[in-house]
């Protein structure tokens, strides 16, 4: 059974405070940004609604919608995030961490791939160290 465009919504999908359909549009975002962007998760997104459950083979209209709403979240979030970070004049994670803090599922799950991205920087230049010694003996 393939999903529809108008079948229900997905979870967090409206993001919180705002989150309205046209939020993007609201943000000085204009159509023709957003339809440059399309695309660019929808072998990803097609994976994840699988996984939660959705069609082997979903709509391109589902898929397009969900990517719709993920850009507009992405985009409201960042937009969010710079006026936080306008008094530094420097976006970072903590700016993030900042608009996800009342949100525990999504505050935990920025801390994970944060953490999970320091052990990859680890491993990364341990591996580094390694090879150098290696061509250093050779």
């Amino acid at each position: 059974m393939a999903s529809s465009a108008a079948g229900g919504g997905a979870p967090g999908g409206g993001g919180g405070k705002g989150g309205k359909a046209g939020a993007g549009k609201e943000s000085g975002q204009s159509d023709s940004t957003l339809k440059r962007k399309r695309g660019i998760f929808s072998k990803d997104l097609r994976l994840m609604m699988y996984g939660f459950g959705d069609d082997p083979d979903p709509l391109p209209e589902t898929v397009l919608l969900v990517e719709d709403i993920l850009l507009e979240y992405i985009t409201e979030m960042v937009h969010k995030a710079q006026d936080v970070a306008s008094k530094r004049g420097k976006l970072t994670t903590e700016d993030i961490m900042f608009l996800v803090r009342k949100d525990s599922r999504k505050f935990a799950r920025v801390k994970e791939l944060l953490a999970m991205n320091e052990e990859l920087k680890r491993a990364r230049k341990a591996f580094e160290v390694d090879e150098e010694k290696l061509a250093n003996e050779e």
